[in-house]
């Protein structure tokens, strides 16, 4: 019994995360039979925790609402995570594609909010960046867009995971930076 009440309690925290969810499209499809046409609908939705986890589904049944619940039990199966910067933005600028659908994403600075149209804007709202600038080239198919938004996230790299995979420390990885007024006030203290 106390194994039983245990398992329950794990199942209990692992679905604790609550996910949003955000349907993209939704898309009435027809299949032609002897007696006439069929109809169904097909739901593309978009989940994600708002703190650096997205997925997406599909669905397809004869109802809307069993449509949705399809699409939103694919996407939380098909998760993945993504290092964000600040927890706002990315840390590079990335390039995604699938099929026809282009994408390219750059990252931003604090206050910019989500330029980006349609369903990317869906995708970042449920990743959970404040602050980024995208550009859809191509395809407008919400699925391809999708699908290539998530690809170029899956090649966004931290700089912590860079570093560790070169043996080396986060500071040596990323640019120096340099404080132009730091640098004159020395010069000019020395004249």
């Amino acid at each position: 019994m106390a194994r039983e009440d245990n398992r329950r309690d794990r199942r209990d925290r692992d679905e604790a995360p609550e996910f949003a969810d955000r349907l993209v499209a939704i898309n009435r499809v027809s299949k032609t039979v002897k007696g006439g046409k069929r109809f169904g609908f097909a739901a593309l939705v978009v989940v994600g925790d708002q703190k650096g986890r997205v997925g997406f589904g599909k669905g397809k049944a004869k109802e809307v609402p069993e449509a949705i619940r399809k699409a939103t039990e694919q996407a939380k199966r098909q998760m993945i995570r993504v290092p964000l910067r600040e927890g706002r933005t990315l840390h590079h600028d990335v390039q995604g594609r699938w099929g026809a659908g282009k994408v390219v994403m750059r990252t931003a600075p604090q206050g910019t909010g989500i330029i980006a149209g349609g369903p990317m804007r869906a995708v970042f709202e449920m990743l959970g960046i404040q602050d980024v600038v995208a550009k859809s080239v191509g395809s407008q198919n919400p699925y391809n867009m999708i699908r290539a938004t998530l690809d170029g996230l899956k090649q966004e790299q931290s700089p912590r995971s860079v570093a560790q995979r070169r043996g080396k420390k986060v500071a040596d990885i990323l640019p120096k930076r340099e404080d132009a007024p730091q640098e004159s006030a020395q010069v000019a203290e020395e004249a």
